[in-house]
């Protein structure tokens, strides 16, 4: 048996890519067996990826308890299946959120790591291309739908896909709009010269952008409905974060840098900058500050305190006069999915509990990830440990309210990617679940008039 590795922090713990150290390899391994040591001795997170149980086979099995012996390759394969959930964050008992003397973040050094190779080692052609969402749907559209056709169609496609640049052939791709979101707010007068103008500015993440502008209208059209003046922001590109997958850092900063710029003029006028996918607030909340250039940290700081989820914002205002819970229509029984980085940022479900807000709805809650978790369930690689993985998820939304609910509802797109194709359902986001409700023919359920005798929603206390 080894002798035992301290917990203590090495001189070499970094997490911030300014510092010299951070790029340091023998300071980087020593944190590497640090960490593994201390997961080693928990094994709280065994459950939420592959990277943990195959970090506990290989030093059980394989060397003896020895994180020391643990090889390159082997540890090569325990960052490579490190999706960044970052459930194993949220519930370590020694991070750097909870002030903890350890200071770990294992989803952190899991980038440090990627960093450092891709500095070493280059870039593959799938990093290139799921890397920069935005450059990859300006060449879709320019092929007229043809590429939607191929994705979706033709096997022979598929397969050169999946041999020249690593795309699971049966991964199920989201088509791209003829409209993206942003022509389409410009279009309908949203874009204004002036970031002084409006409440807030609506950042649509390149998800909503290129791939599911509805949800975008959708959002917005809740916002109007609640006497939120929104406005749009033209020439905001992807967060950054499918190129901080594979330690991308310059995209990550270049794409960062685009923001900053296009946002701060609207922060300086003290309005809430709403992103729609989670993952996007999440970097924008949590991850800008860190990892931006040194110049741009101050306005990251500032941008981080403005961001909000739509539903986190609507929810702050739901006990003003404006707030509208005029509904029409309803889903009756819900069945929720809560996303992975909506939980990593602590701020609630506020998308289940406005769902709350419609008569007749009782919304049961999925906790289980769903597997996709960015571009990870599109790889050879991660594809099948993506299903998998997001098996305890599709059953229990199948599951849940005793199987009633015709409705499935998340906040994050590409779950409801991952449930449409492995759980025969797709989940609506919970703004155009809200958008549809306000619409009599939004639903087959009619609301009863008010005064007709139905009960109101009932606002659970501990859920604020």
């Amino acid at each position: 048996m080894a002798d035992h590795i301290p917990y203590a922090p090495t001189p070499g713990l970094s997490y911030d890519p300014a510092e010299d150290v951070y790029w340091d390899p023998d300071a980087l391994q020593a944190e590497v067996d640090r960490t593994f040591e201390i997961c080693h001795g928990c094994r709280m997170c065994f459950k939420y990826c592959d990277s943990f149980p195959s970090l506990f086979s290989f030093i059980d099995d394989h060397h003896d308890g020895d994180v020391r012996s643990i090889t390159a390759t082997e540890t090569a394969q325990v960052m490579d299946e490190c999706f960044q959930c970052k459930l194993c964050e949220v519930q370590c008992p020694y991070t750097v959120r909870d002030g903890h003397e350890f200071q770990l973040d294992f989803p952190k050094l899991v980038h440090r790591y990627k960093a450092q190779r891709r500095r070493r080692y280059g870039q593959s052609l799938r990093d290139r291309v799921l890397g920069d969402p935005d450059r990859t749907a300006r060449l879709a559209r320019l092929s007229g739908g043809l590429v939607d056709v191929l994705n979706s169609r033709s096997r022979l496609h598929r397969r050169f896909l999946e041999k020249a640049v690593g795309i699971h052939r049966d991964k199920d791709l989201p088509p791209f709009a003829r409209t993206p979101f942003t022509r389409w707010a410009r279009q309908v007068g949203l874009v204004s010269d002036n970031p002084t103008v409006g409440e807030v500015v609506l950042f649509p993440t390149c998800y909503v952008e290129h791939n599911e502008p509805d949800v975008g209208r959708d959002t917005v059209s809740v916002l109007q409905r609640n006497s939120v003046d929104v406005t749009c922001e033209k020439g905001l590109v992807c967060c950054g974060m499918p190129a901080w997958e594979s330690g991308d850092l310059d995209t990550l900063r270049d794409k960062a840098t685009t923001n900053l710029d296009r946002l701060e003029p609207h922060v300086a006028a003290g309005k809430q900058v709403l992103a729609v996918n989670p993952t996007c607030s999440m970097m924008l909340r949590r991850e800008y500050p860190e990892l931006v250039a040194p110049a741009d940290r101050e306005r990251a700081h500032r941008l981080a305190e403005a961001v909000s989820d739509p539903a986190e914002f609507l929810w702050s205002i739901r006990d003003e006069e404006r707030f509208d819970d005029r509904f029409a229509s309803t889903p009756g029984d819900v069945s929720y999915h809560a996303p992975c980085h909506l939980r990593a940022q602590a701020v609630g479900f506020k998308g289940r509990d406005l769902l709350r807000k419609i008569p007749g709805v009782k919304p049961s809650t999925t906790m289980e990830c769903c597997g996709h978790d960015g571009t990870h369930a599109m790889k050879v690689e991660g594809f099948e440990s993506s299903v998998h993985i997001g098996r305890k998820a599709f059953d229990e939304m199948a599951a849940g309210s005793d199987r009633s609910a015709q409705v499935w509802a998340t906040d994050c797109p590409l779950a409801a990617l991952q449930f449409a194709q492995h759980a025969d359902r797709r989940p609506l986001h919970p703004m155009t679940i809200l958008a549809r409700a306000y619409d009599p023919d939004g639903f087959p359920t009619p609301v009863p008039p008010s005064g007709s005798g139905a009960a109101p929603p009932v606002e659970d206390p501990h859920e604020q």
